[in-house]
């Protein structure tokens, strides 16, 4: 379940099996939605275009846009 995280935004690199911390933070926002996505309910990003996507629905649709 998505939620409204308080904290800071992170910073990250997304890679093929998982991210790398840039900037510490509990959450990135959604590429698409701008839904805030807490750092252990991230589940979809793409590698190409170092975005993240709060469902596999919204990373499906910006991905084969």
């Amino acid at each position: 379940m998505l939620m409204s995280p308080s904290g800071r935004l992170a910073r990250l690199h997304y890679m093929a099996n998982g991210h790398r911390i840039l900037a510490q933070g509990d959450h990135v926002l959604c590429a698409v939605s701008k839904v805030a996505i807490p750092l252990d309910e991230l589940r979809y990003w793409s590698v190409a275009r170092q975005e993240a996507y709060a469902s596999a629905g919204i990373a499906t649709e910006a991905l084969t846009r």
